[in-house]
């Protein structure tokens, strides 16, 4: 069997994005694991499948690259819009759900995703981090210098000690540097540091006003990959609606692979 698949990046992350509206695909652990593989397969930080919805335009379906399904990814939400637009599925907005519920997005002519994230609320405020679900859960440590910072092994730590009964947790490194936010991730499921990440960047955006009992509500984020704008309005001290996470999403290239 052969594989039609179209590669995507946003903003620091990249995927493999499939049209499966036929649900030809069938996504099983080790299958999406391979295809995710760096060296031996396509190569990508998560899988994704465009699947029919019958009360939206589609529905995401996203994939960690270790093979698992995995929770909402804001980068992914972005880059499976673009490829729905391309499909000629959806126009320049869209209504689809996520494994976390609806969401919306808006193609900007510079070919920037709009996506609206759910509201968010009760942010657990400890003396060393944040605690908040953005889609999926995240810990916001605030450092002095995240460039020092051994984001795989400090990572890795919190990864696994926060929150086991939700799987463990996303861990953000986030350094204020005047109105912007610096950020480095460490992603469960691929369970390495990733250029960048969504949700996490929503969390950092979130977590960054909590901390800081702040009125700014727009929030430039710089990740390895590349930079994502987080807006949102504030209820009250714990409560943040109206969420949207700004940035680029690229179409890498289209591609076949044979299925053995």
């Amino acid at each position: 069997m052969k594989l039609s698949f179209s590669k995507y990046h946003g903003a620091g992350n990249d995927f493999i994005v499939i049209d499966n509206r036929k649900g030809v695909f069938i996504p099983e652990q080790n299958l999406i694991k391979n295809l995710c593989h760096r060296q031996f397969g396509i190569g990508a930080d998560g899988l994704m499948l465009l699947e029919n919805e019958a009360n939206a335009d589609f529905r995401m379906r996203y994939f960690n690259s270790d093979g698992n399904e995995g929770t909402m990814c804001g980068n992914g939400g972005r880059c499976i819009t673009h490829f729905a637009n391309k499909l000629g599925v959806i126009g320049k907005q869209t209504r689809f759900v996520g494994i976390d519920g609806e969401h919306e997005a808006i193609i900007d002519p510079d070919s920037t995703v709009n996506l609206r994230m759910n509201d968010v609320q009760n942010v657990l405020v400890d003396d060393e981090y944040c605690l908040l679900d953005t889609g999926s859960p995240h810990c916001v440590c605030f450092v002095k210098n995240v460039d020092k910072v051994d984001v795989e092994r400090e990572g890795r730590i919190l990864r696994n000690s926060l929150q086991p009964e939700l799987g463990g947790v996303n861990v953000n490194f986030v350094e204020f540097v005047g109105d912007k936010l610096i950020i480095r991730t460490y992603e469960r499921g691929v369970e390495a540091e990733t250029l960048a990440c969504g949700t996490g960047s929503v969390a950092a955006a979130i977590a960054a006003n909590v901390r800081k009992n702040s009125n700014q509500t727009s929030y430039l984020l710089e990740a390895k990959g590349g930079a994502l704008r987080v807006k949102f309005e504030k209820i009250e001290n714990n409560t943040f609606r109206n969420i949207w996470l700004q940035g680029p999403a690229t179409h890498v290239f289209d591609g076949e692979i044979k299925l053995v």
